[in-house]
């Protein structure tokens, strides 16, 4: 799994590209990081590749996912995952339902539940498939919100400054087991960050915007 970016620059329609067009290539579990000033168009970047750019503004340039190019589909059919800032996890859901949310329709009865509780395990909150999310910790939920978007078995993850709310230490413990798992499981990740820290841990391609 690859995903590659080719001379791609978002702006607004009839107006001009918010950065100058970028190319990376980012390989199978490397995380790549998009750093620059706030206002400069690093999130909107990401929206564009994820299939959730804003009416009004336009992307050009060529993303490919494995060969693909995923820019003229859906952001359903695109396989790209997301973390954002804020876990986002959905308030009238037990924790174990939102990890369910994240895997494919066809995986049914005890198949989910067993599948959810696989990756309960794996981010350390066995047991915590009926709790409500509102009782979780700011590191809990990071963990519980990156095993769902795991689950939905996505291509690539973009990661929209999904540590920029933790304190120091966990920020450390979070970043570690985020990109730990992208590497084990083989997907490219794309960060956007004003942390230096965060590129550090990364390890791939910065591209200051």
């Amino acid at each position: 799994m690859s995903l590659d970016l080719q001379d791609v620059a978002v702006g607004p329609k009839g107006g001009a590209p918010l950065f100058d067009a970028i190319s990376l290539s980012v390989a199978p579990g490397e995380v790549a990081t998009l750093m620059g000033p706030s206002g400069i168009g690093k999130s909107t970047l990401l929206d564009a590749i994820g299939g959730h750019l804003a009416h009004g503004f336009i992307v050009t340039g060529s993303v490919r996912l494995n060969g693909r190019c995923v820019l003229g589909l859906p952001a359903e059919a695109r396989r790209i995952g997301v973390l954002f800032q804020d876990a986002m996890l959905f308030p009238h859901l037990s924790v174990g339902d939102n990890l369910a949310f994240g895997l494919a329709r066809s995986v049914r009865g005890v198949a989910r539940r067993l599948a959810v509780d696989a990756a309960l395990e794996q981010a350390g909150l066995a047991g915590f498939a009926g709790r409500d999310p509102a009782t979780l910790s700011g590191g809990q939920r990071a963990r519980a919100a990156l095993m769902r978007a795991l689950l939905a078995q996505p291509e690539a993850l973009l990661l929209d400054e999904p540590f920029s709310r933790l304190d120091a230490e966990l920020r450390a413990e979070i970043r570690g087991f985020v990109f730990e798992h992208l590497r084990k499981c083989g997907i490219p990740g794309l960060l956007v960050t004003h942390d230096a820290s965060d590129a550090d841990a990364a390890g791939g391609m910065v591209v200051n915007l």
